[in-house]
């Protein structure tokens, strides 16, 4: 079948290791089905990967890919989770198993004609999403939504500051957040960022650092160093910062425990979201009208393209492979 794998690694040159060719059908374990994949989404996961980063040297070679829509055996049209749950894990929230895995990691990932996953993974996707919208949904949307409604808590008529906001989970935070009623701020670096903030939903937008005119309800953060003094600076007294990604770094240089503690800020942390919010998040697209940002479609064969274009950084919205 066709599919786009990684071979190699290699942190200076990661495109060096990507191969768009043919790979053997996948097997089918007990409990699990296969998947026609239609579309399948881009994330920097999969740049990551070919740097090695949660990929290791004895699984390759790995079809990357963790985000996919397609149809299942019996022909409906699913969206497919991401995470793959060690079998003995009994919790309610499979993100707080300590042995589950994305597809691409351990098992073989969504660049491809078929992709093999539990059947409980399986979401059904509604008639008015395209494939390609969906296949956007399993890894930075349901991201986006966690952070905002499940571990934020976030509710209509509440304020949010969004860290920036060129991201693919900051561009969702966005979009999700004005369709629940919420008041929206958004900072960037980038002039061109912030424009583009305002026409996917932010109230306000400000250069990074900026004070804001008041202080909010909640913060989304995804960049960490840069950001991080900034972002608990923002907050109201009994705000909460909720955060998901550290691109900047991990480490700021003020914690900010003082006012952590004085002003009695929680800081959350979140990652990735359950099948179920996966199924709500599918479920507020198709009754609020909102939609994915799409920078661009490939057909699958093209997707060494895909990758350079993430690989820039000049990229808005996702970068979606059909087949």
């Amino acid at each position: 079948m066709r599919a786009v794998y990684a071979e190699s690694f290699s942190t200076a040159d990661p495109l060096s290791g990507l191969v768009v060719g043919e790979r053997p059908d996948p097997q089918v374990p007990e409990g699990w089905t296969r998947v026609a994949v239609k579309a399948a989404a881009l994330n920097h996961h999969d740049l990551w990967s070919l740097r090695g980063v949660g990929l290791k040297e004895d699984a390759l070679p790995m079809i990357l890919g963790c985000d996919a829509a397609g149809t299942d055996e019996d022909g409906n049209e699913v969206v497919v989770h991401a995470i793959i749950n060690d079998p003995h894990f009994t919790g309610a929230d499979e993100t707080t198993d300590p042995r589950r895995s994305l597809l691409s990691e351990r098992h073989q990932g969504t660049f491809a004609d078929t992709v093999v996953v539990p059947r409980r993974n399986l979401v059904p996707k509604p008639a008015g999403l395209s494939m390609t919208e969906a296949a956007c949904l399993p890894t930075a949307w349901l991201t986006a939504y966690r952070m905002l409604f499940v571990r934020g808590g976030l509710r209509p008529g509440e304020s949010v500051l969004v860290q920036g906001s060129g991201g693919g989970v900051a561009t969702a935070l966005i979009i999700l957040a004005r369709a629940a009623g919420l008041r929206v701020y958004a900072t960037s670096r980038d002039e061109a960022k912030r424009a583009h903030a305002l026409q996917i939903g932010a109230h306000e937008v400000f250069a990074s650092g900026e004070r804001l005119p008041v202080k909010v309800d909640a913060v989304m953060e995804t960049v960490g160093r840069a950001t991080w003094s900034h972002s608990i600076r923002s907050l109201r007294p009994g705000g909460r910062i909720v955060i998901s990604g550290t691109t900047s770094g991990p480490r700021p240089d003020d914690a900010e425990l003082t006012r952590i503690f004085f002003l009695q800020l929680s800081v959350i942390g979140s990652t990735m979201g359950t099948r179920d919010e996966l199924g709500q998040l599918v479920q507020l697209l198709e009754s609020t009208g909102s939609r994915p940002l799409i920078h661009s479609e490939l057909p699958l064969e093209q997707a060494r393209d895909g990758f350079a274009a993430m690989e820039s950084g000049e990229i808005m919205g996702k970068i979606v492979f059909t087949l």
